[in-house]
Formats: structure tokens, sequence, C-alpha cells
């Protein structure tokens, strides 16, 4: 399927695009108008021309590097990221296996830094660009009752990389921030335990995906706005 490239037309990836905050990504910026590269394991083909779907592991280099080569071949450029990919796994600390680290690390950390390290090469080259990584409220106000260490050790990491890369591209027209919701009612959280989350919550209800979907419209449309970490939690972060 061939695009016509278009200078005007932002395009923007995606990843964990299959389902959740993902896919309610893809379709806020469709609607924007954006043309959309979506990543996920699991992702299928899109009848949507505007939408390039590339499935793979995003804790792998190679995958980085394909959805950057296949986004530039079908339109041209990059100009917004979206880390969205992400595992959260709630255990006591002593219960974690090896493997639980291994994924959790492998997609929120990996994850992050080889598409990260990929796009702000490109952006670079077209001397601007955005990039938004999905943290975690709870990675830097935990709560007793939701044991997640490792939430904290790569959620927190993004929180930090995400800073530390702002300033480092500030000045030559990279911003960079990060949307950190609490627990969001997608497929994520079961059923029967979405009524504890939403007592966690001050404003008395679970975040919607349209709600972590308007924080990543805002950042993208305030362009004096970068380092900034956006909690999205009910005012959970102000304290309960």
């Amino acid at each position: 399927m061939t695009v016509v490239k278009d200078a005007q037309r932002k395009v923007i990836i995606v990843t964990g695009a299959s389902q959740g905050i993902g896919a309610g990504l893809v379709q806020a910026f469709r609607d924007r108008g954006y043309c959309v590269i979506a990543n996920s394991r699991s992702i299928q083909p899109s009848d949507d021309p505007n939408i390039l779907t590339v499935a793979g592991d995003i804790s792998r280099p190679e995958t980085a590097a394909s959805i950057v080569e296949q986004g530039l071949g079908r339109f041209g450029r990059i100009d917004t990221l979206v880390n969205n990919a992400g595992i959260f796994i709630s255990k006591p600390f002593t219960e974690y296996t090896d493997a639980d680290f291994t994924s959790v690390v492998a997609t929120n950390l990996a994850g992050f830094f080889h598409i990260t390290q990929a796009v702000i090469a490109q952006m670079l080259e077209q001397g601007a660009g955005h990039v938004v990584n999905m943290a975690a409220s709870i990675a830097d106000h935990p709560n007793s009752k939701v044991p997640a260490v490792l939430a904290s050790l790569t959620k927190g990491g993004l929180s930090a990389a995400t800073k530390a890369l702002a300033l480092e591209y500030a000045s030559r027209g990279i911003r960079v921030n990060a949307v950190s919701p609490s627990a969001t009612n997608t497929s994520m959280h079961a059923v029967e335990t979405q009524a504890a989350s939403v007592t966690l919550q001050p404003l008395g209800r679970m975040a919607e995906i349209s709600d972590v979907a308007g924080a990543v419209l805002y950042l993208e449309s305030a362009p004096f706005v970068t380092g900034e970490i956006l909690h999205v939690d009910g005012g959970q972060s102000a304290g309960q």
C-alpha cells in the first residue's frame, strides 16, 4: 500500500497500540488527522491507509529499527513517539519471579530505550519532535495496599529519563514529557479488582482511556512544555 507523503501531515508512533490506552491513542490522533505507526506484538493490518501497523516485540532493537524504517518509508517523517507499551505486575516484593523481572524490565525499559534512541536520531535530522513516555502514578506515590516494586523500578526510571532527555534535547527542538496515570479502566484490570482501585482515587472513579489520551493530546499541543510528568490519577498524587 502506498500513501502520498505530505510534509504538512504529522506522523506519530504509538507502541502497545493494539488495545486499551494504545488503541485509544491511535484513534485520538487519527481524529486529529495524524498518520499513525502502530506497534504491538499481535497487531493486525489496518484498512486505514493512514495507519501503518508493525508487529513485533518492542523490547527488541530490531523491532525498533523496523518501526522507524517502515514508518519513514510510508510517511517520510516522524513527529511524535508515545512509549505506551508496558507491563504491570502487582505482587509482594519477595514473590516476584525471575520471569516477572525479565518481562517487566524488557517491555518497560528496553521497550522505551531502543525505539526512543532510534526516533530521537531521526528527530535530530528533522530539527523537531516530541516524545511522550507512559509512567505510572504508583511509581512515585506508592501504596502499601498495592505492592508494585517493579513498577516503581521501571516506570520511576522512565520519569527520571523523561526529565534528563528533556534537558539534553531542549536546545535542539525536541520535547520530552510523560503522562503518569493511576489505574485505568482497561482489560489490564480485572473487573473484580476495580472496586478496590476506585477507593484509591480521590475523585472516586478509575481513569478512563479518554482521560489518558486527553493528557497526551494536551502535551502534544503545548509547545512550551517539556520535562513535565503529568499525573492523570484523580488526585492520588496529591495525597489521600
